[in-house]
């Protein structure tokens, strides 16, 4: 078809005074986030936590996940399938290989990293030296070394980093250490942390089965830095069979991750220097003193008995006791706990409070993410992280000695005890020393 140059000049003013198409979403409006302003996100074993996690992060208008990495090949596809859909393509990565996902995916901001608790160190260390931002589930060190390394690498890489102690950002637990932080309930003397769930007992090893397909589970991976054992599925089984064994798991931090980061945050920390654990028996309450007088009882009970606790109800507590009264939080609270109605009355102001001075969200994982765009400290940032799993760590210590120990929290270390210094680390298997 011929087109003589009249007509083409007019089609060509008609096509220049008509505006460009372009989608919303692409501009940012309509409460979309332009692809030039969102956190590029990837995952890090997204299992039966971090599928949680990955949802509760898709939620964030600003977040575009992008590719997964997971030594098991049922875990990344899956991982893939809940990213896909909620984008409606296929566009998410998969990987098997860690380093290869670190080294090609230089576009990802940050990582979510809900590997089991033998890999939380190590592959945060290896993500923040990479450059990424990391958000990892707890407890998020085996030995207090590995925390003190994450410590000095989110520093050394000027890294933002929150350990997944989310109750530091639920409005009834802010509320119960706001009470005791502020002094409404007078000077703490008591601070209690529910540490019931334990895991890390065992010490043997599971029979050989038949190794799968590397491409089906890398298990010289999956293992990483714990001493070598022949694989057997149920390592890998419903529930997390690895965590009821010592060289894969934590004991008192695989509750304490939480609760002893949530009890530390109302008492005032910056004039304690030590603390010190009392022998009490195997699985029992551990009373632990600081360097400030105040009391910190790691609270154990067996069974189903905690039901009937009687410092809160529910699971994952804290609680504070001052002359004024006391406040205490557990998962599963309508309202917090206090010892008199009348100190619930200032409920939504304490919250306002804590909203005004912080500026920080009342959702963990938001926090993050806003954190990632001003680089400002997290709620439950690094040194957060290491003083509260280094004291549920040093408790560990304690039973495994069957002794009373005192614990320097400015230096970590034991105050003179050289055999429990030398379990402040583990024998870590080659190629993963830090």
């Amino acid at each position: 078809m011929k087109i003589n140059r009249r007509t083409f000049l007019k089609n060509a003013a008609i096509l220049a005074a008509a505006p460009y198409v372009v989608p919303a979403s692409v501009l940012g409006r309509g409460g979309a986030v332009a692809p030039s302003e969102r956190i590029i996100l990837g995952g890090i074993g997204i299992g039966g936590r971090g599928t949680h996690d990955l949802n509760w992060m898709l939620a964030e208008q600003d977040i575009q996940f992008a590719a997964v990495c997971d030594v098991r090949k049922t875990r990344r596809e899956a991982a893939k399938n809940v990213v896909d859909t909620k984008y409606g393509n296929k566009d998410c990565a998969v990987y098997g290989n860690l380093h290869e996902f670190l080294a090609e995916r230089t576009d990802l901001d940050a990582v979510l990293i809900a590997t089991g608790d033998r890999w939380h160190a190590l592959a945060a260390i290896l993500a923040m030296q990479a450059g990424k931002d990391v958000y990892c589930e707890k407890p998020s060190c085996l030995t207090i070394a590995q925390g003190q390394a994450v410590v000095e690498t989110a520093r050394r890489y000027a890294r933002v980093y929150q350990t997944g102690a989310q109750r530091l950002s639920e409005p009834n637990h802010v509320f119960a250490i706001e009470m005791a932080r502020t002094g409404r309930l007078g000077p703490i003397h008591t601070a209690y942390a529910d540490c019931r769930w334990r895991g890390g007992q065992r010490h043997d090893w599971l029979p050989a089965e038949p190794e799968p397909l590397k491409e089906e589970v890398d298990w010289d991976t999956w293992l990483g830095a714990c001493p070598w054992r022949p694989y057997n599925s149920g390592y890998l089984s419903g529930g997390g069979g690895w965590y009821n064994f010592y060289d894969l798991a934590t004991d008192v931090a695989m509750w304490g991750a939480h609760t002893v980061a949530q009890a530390l945050a109302g008492l005032d920390m910056s004039n304690v220097s030590s603390i010190e654990f009392e022998y009490a028996g195997p699985d029992a309450t551990i009373m632990t003193r600081l360097s400030n007088g105040v009391k910190l009882v790691l609270y154990r009970i067996a069974g189903d008995v905690w039901k009937q606790c009687e410092f809160w109800h529910g699971s994952c507590g804290e609680r504070f006791d001052g002359p004024e009264g006391w406040t205490a939080a557990a998962d599963g609270y309508a309202m917090t706990d206090v010892s008199s109605p009348a100190l619930l009355l200032e409920y939504k102001k304490v919250l306002a409070e804590y909203a005004g001075r912080t500026q920080r969200s009342l959702n963990h994982v938001r926090d993050f993410f806003d954190c990632v765009r001003s680089r400002r400290q997290t709620v439950a940032n690094p040194e957060v992280m290491c003083r509260s799993m280094s004291i549920c760590l040093a408790a560990d210590i304690c039973e495994q000695l069957k002794r009373n120990l005192k614990f320097d929290l400015l230096k970590y270390e034991f105050i003179g005890d050289a055999e429990a210094n030398r379990l402040r680390s583990r024998t870590v298997r080659e190629p993963w020393r830090i």
